[in-house]
């Protein structure tokens, strides 16, 4: 299991795209083996993503996630490409659907039926990354006779923010992976991976990237370090899909139930029951639960990787 980190993409000090990429090449020093990034309401992910592709030379880059509905594919793949070009190959393409409150509340675009967007979107974009030309006219989305002019980049690999079955069997079939948040090791044990697995080998597909996110802390007073996690990631409570696979593990009303919090015997076997599972790609997101648990988790993790 590929053994790395999820940024956020906002609060450096100095020229920020550029202190974060710079961050981005200290962690790779320090051993760590991926680092993801989302879009959110800051920096343009890939963007960084790929000046960070210039300053470094092992660690996988990707985007944990893009959301699909702003830009249309032929866009997004075009961007991702060029990352895909300047990272050298380690580039992976994160997107997801959102959530209804920004797509609708924030954008003003319609959130109908999402599976289907999704399904036109990835009919799009996956031929356009292979270098195919694509005339596909959809009940939302088309590309007439679109291609992209890239010879001698190889395709970002693409994994889909997929956590039910519908979505999880869209990934599996046309995507190359699912990217997940909120999901605790039961969930990925007893739906995510057996659905996404299923779906991949159905259609002839090999076995799918799975790229965990977890909220992570190292520390020994867990008691108070859950509690500020349920504090800083309550939003994640009021979201649908996210509740979802929180009744599901089995986690209670709080979002600091899935988090791997606690010692450096905790956490390795927190990463160890992951690996074991099939995860092959681990998202820590590093809580900053008390003076110093950052660089101390950093450097845990570091080790592992």
């Amino acid at each position: 299991m590929e053994i790395g980190v999820h940024l956020t993409t906002s609060g450096r000090a100095g020229p920020v795209p550029v202190a974060l990429a710079e961050y981005i090449r200290d962690l790779e020093a320090q051993g760590l083996k991926g680092v993801w990034l989302p879009q959110m309401f800051s920096l343009d992910a890939i963007d960084v993503l790929s000046l960070a592709g210039h300053m470094t030379s092992k660690i996988t880059l990707g985007t944990g996630v893009t959301p699909t509905y702003p830009r249309h594919p032929t866009a997004l793949a075009t961007q991702a490409m060029t990352a895909a070009a300047i990272s050298g190959g380690r580039f992976v393409l994160g997107i997801g659907l959102s959530h209804k409150v920004v797509i609708e509340g924030m954008l003003g675009m319609s959130y109908d039926k999402p599976a289907r967007h999704m399904r036109e979107y990835l009919s799009i974009l996956m031929p356009l990354l292979h270098g195919e030309r694509v005339n596909f006219e959809g009940e939302t989305l088309t590309a007439r006779n679109y291609q992209i002019d890239l010879p001698g980049v190889a395709p970002p690999k693409v994994v889909v923010a997929a956590l039910g079955p519908v979505m999880l069997g869209l990934a599996g079939r046309m995507a190359d992976g699912t990217s997940t948040w909120m999901v605790g090791p039961k969930t990925m044990e007893q739906h995510i991976l057996p659905t996404i697995r299923k779906a991949a080998a159905e259609a002839g597909r090999p076995t799918p990237m799975v790229t965990a996110g977890f909220p992570i802390a190292l520390t020994s007073d867990v008691n108070a370090a859950k509690a500020k996690i349920a504090k800083s990631l309550a939003l994640y409570d009021t979201l649908p899909s996210y509740r979802a696979m929180l009744d599901r593990e089995g986690a209670g009303s709080s979002p600091a139930d899935v988090a791997i919090v606690g010692d450096e015997k905790v956490v390795r076997d927190g990463l160890k029951r992951l690996a074991d599972l099939g995860v092959s790609h681990f998202m820590g997101s590093v809580m900053n639960v008390e003076e110093g648990a950052t660089a101390r988790t950093l450097a845990l993790l570091a080790s592992l990787a």
